[in-house]
């Protein structure tokens, strides 16, 4: 794959039900983070860390303008404090045909509004992996 621009990415994230919603045009930036839990086991008998991957993770945050219409992303997120169920979310990070996709089981943990000073009601909202599977990009 070439090099390329985030530009066009695509999200889409399930409802309470199971429903994958499309909530790429609230999404203004995203972080996924695919982090491995490293253990030390340097001996004394060495002068540099020697170290073993443990458990994989993913952690993803989108962050966006708050959209109340019908199967947008306030439909998606406002259930997280009553229906905490994990749902699978989908990330191509670039329109590009060849594009990479993450896709995962999520418990979302957090669904936060803010009301900036100029006006702007955004949200952010933070998952992580639910379900044991090794992320992967496909």
């Amino acid at each position: 794959m070439a090099k390329t621009s985030g530009l066009g990415a695509t999200i889409d994230v399930a409802d309470s039900g199971g429903t994958s919603r499309t909530i790429s045009d609230d999404i203004t930036d995203f972080t996924l983070a695919t982090p491995v839990a490293l253990q030390d086991v340097t001996g004394v008998d060495v002068s540099a860390h020697q170290k073993l991957a443990l458990l994989r993770d993913l952690t993803e945050s989108f962050k966006g303008v708050c959209n109340f219409a019908a199967d947008m992303s306030h439909y998606v997120f406002s259930t997280i404090t009553t229906s905490p169920n994990n749902r699978a979310a989908s990330v191509y990070p670039t329109s590009n045909d060849s594009t990479p996709v993450m896709t995962a089981n999520l418990l979302f943990s957090a669904y936060n509004m803010a009301r900036a000073a100029d006006g702007a009601l955004t949200f952010q909202a933070d998952g992580t992996l639910a379900d044991g599977n090794v992320p992967t990009w496909a």
